[in-house]
């Protein structure tokens, strides 16, 4: 990556131009002006990252921070700055948290987060920070608000800095070591592609600039980086423990003890001329020297007889004498050169590896799946043929079941309009026969009042007879021809209706 890139091609530069920087212009400078993404919340403030392994490379860099936000006195709503990128800065992390006890900090916040940047800010060495960017701004605001200012554990007092970054730039890459590293866009960890994806959780790069998918290095304890074993929590430094000196120390692989070198007060040696001690091993290069045999010995074991260690016989190191700078040079280079090969054959050996089990393993579970599928059609075929016939018979019942109940709903239809008719006939005979009733009675009624007259005049008569004169004694009384004629044709009709 050249000098002046910015953190990821997604993030537009806002202004401020790449400059190469000496030690002792690292450090945490506000700008002159500010950013023109900054608003009434204050201007950005620069502050210088650096990240990558210090004995082989390391990249240098600029972010441009928001200032702290703090509440207005008038409200306690915050005030968010205008023009915000979804990208935001956690500083003051503790060394001792590891790359997994930071994802499960973020908890539901790691589906949203499509990169993430483990940085190293200059003259702060028992904290790292984290540069974080959204997909959304909606989703960095929200983790803004609730992660600002909060502990990152309740048992101890260190406390969450979220900053706001307005823009982040690299200005310088310094290779310090000839080691080559095979690099490749999948993630060395499930050997997938590395895509921004919201299953995976995004991308992590570590503090030595190797990456991998959030989902596979969240399952990873350990605070060292799975590819190199470069640890993020460095040792505190150590010194003589006689004279307090940090630099050119030995310390002896039998007790322990850490002293100084020949070159500075030799209290390495002189443990050794004391306690006969006589392997020590030099901190800086992790080599180990035999002050017996004068020379750095390579590999050692323990002996059998009397359990102390000794150099194996035909596998011996270099010998160096610490007087001739010279030699100490060739040392170096050839052990530089070995371990670049070594490095090398373990990455392709491994590499290749993993392919092989990838392709072998991805094979046995096409087989299985192509197994899985015939058994499946092999089940569902003789599932059918078994219940077929059965179907077949209920099919054959219920359609004979049918037809009966058609014939049956059939006949009954024609019954019915049958049966109307016949009601029907019966309904108009007795209407008639109703008819007839009437008038019968109404005949009868006629002639019973016919009757009564009749009856009544016949007793008048009767009466008036005692007083009247012979003459009209010896008369006849005839009926009324009306009566009897009405009376007549009513009971003729009534016997035709008949």
């Amino acid at each position: 990556m050249s000098a002046g890139s910015t953190f990821t091609s997604g993030l537009d530069p806002v202004g401020f131009p790449p400059t190469a920087m000496s030690n002792s212009d690292r450090t945490s400078v506000p700008s002159s002006s500010s950013s023109p993404s900054s608003s009434s919340a204050g201007p950005t403030e620069a502050v210088l990252f650096s990240s990558g392994n210090p004995r082989i490379e390391e990249t240098r860099g600029i972010m441009h921070l928001y200032r702290d936000i703090t509440p207005s006195s008038a409200s306690s709503s915050l005030i968010l700055p205008i023009g915000r990128k979804p990208l935001v800065c956690v500083l003051a992390v503790p060394n001792h948290m590891t790359y997994a006890d930071f994802c499960r900090f973020c908890g539901s916040f790691i589906q949203h987060m499509l990169e993430m940047r483990i940085v190293r800010i200059d003259g702060v060495d028992d904290q790292y920070s984290v540069i974080i960017r959204f997909d959304e701004q909606s989703s960095t605001d929200d983790f803004y608000k609730r992660f600002n200012s909060k502990r990152f554990s309740s048992l101890e007092g260190d406390i969450c800095c979220v900053r706001y970054t307005a823009d982040v730039q690299e200005t310088e890459q310094i290779e310090r070591a000839q080691i080559s590293v095979s690099s490749s866009a999948d993630c060395p960890v499930c050997l997938e592609r590395l895509d921004q994806d919201k299953d995976t959780g995004g991308i992590l790069t570590t503090i030595c600039n190797h990456s991998f998918h959030c989902s596979c290095i969240s399952k990873w304890t350990d605070s060292s980086c799975p590819v190199c074993r470069y640890c993020q929590q460095q040792a505190d430094q150590s010194t003589c423990s006689i004279c307090g000196e940090s630099e050119n120390l030995w310390m002896c692989v039998i007790c322990g003890f850490v002293g100084c070198g020949r070159y500075k007060e030799g209290h390495a040696v002189r443990h050794w001329r004391e306690t006969h001690h006589c392997y020590s091993l030099e901190l800086e290069t992790q080599r180990v020297w035999d002050y017996v045999g004068d020379n750095y010995v390579h590999r050692l074991i323990q002996s059998k007889t009397d359990g102390k260690l000794v150099e194996l016989s035909g596998d011996q190191g270099e010998e160096i004498d610490r007087s001739c700078d010279c030699d100490e040079d060739l040392s170096e280079a050839l052990l530089n050169s070995k371990v670049e090969a070594i490095v090398e054959e373990y990455n392709n050996l491994l590499t290749s590896q993993l392919e092989n089990q990838r392709k072998h393993f991805e094979s046995l579970l096409l087989e299985i799946k192509e197994d899985n599928d015939k058994e499946i059609a092999e089940a569902v075929e003789k599932a059918l043929n078994a219940k077929l016939p059965k179907l077949q018979a209920k099919l054959n019942k219920s359609i004979e079941e049918r037809t009966f109940l058609r014939e049956i709903n059939k006949n009954l239809l024609e019954n019915q309009e049958m049966w109307g008719e016949k009601i029907k006939k019966a309904e108009k005979r007795e209407q008639i026969s109703t008819r007839l009733k009437d008038l019968k009675v109404n005949q009868l009624e006629e002639q019973l009042s016919a009757l009564i007259a009749q009856i009544e005049n016949v007793s008048t008569d009767h009466g008036s007879s005692e007083s009247a004169t012979p003459e009209i004694e010896n008369a006849t009384v005839l009926p009324l021809p009306s009566s009897s004629n009405g009376t007549a044709d009513t009971s003729g009709k009534g016997e035709e209706s008949n």
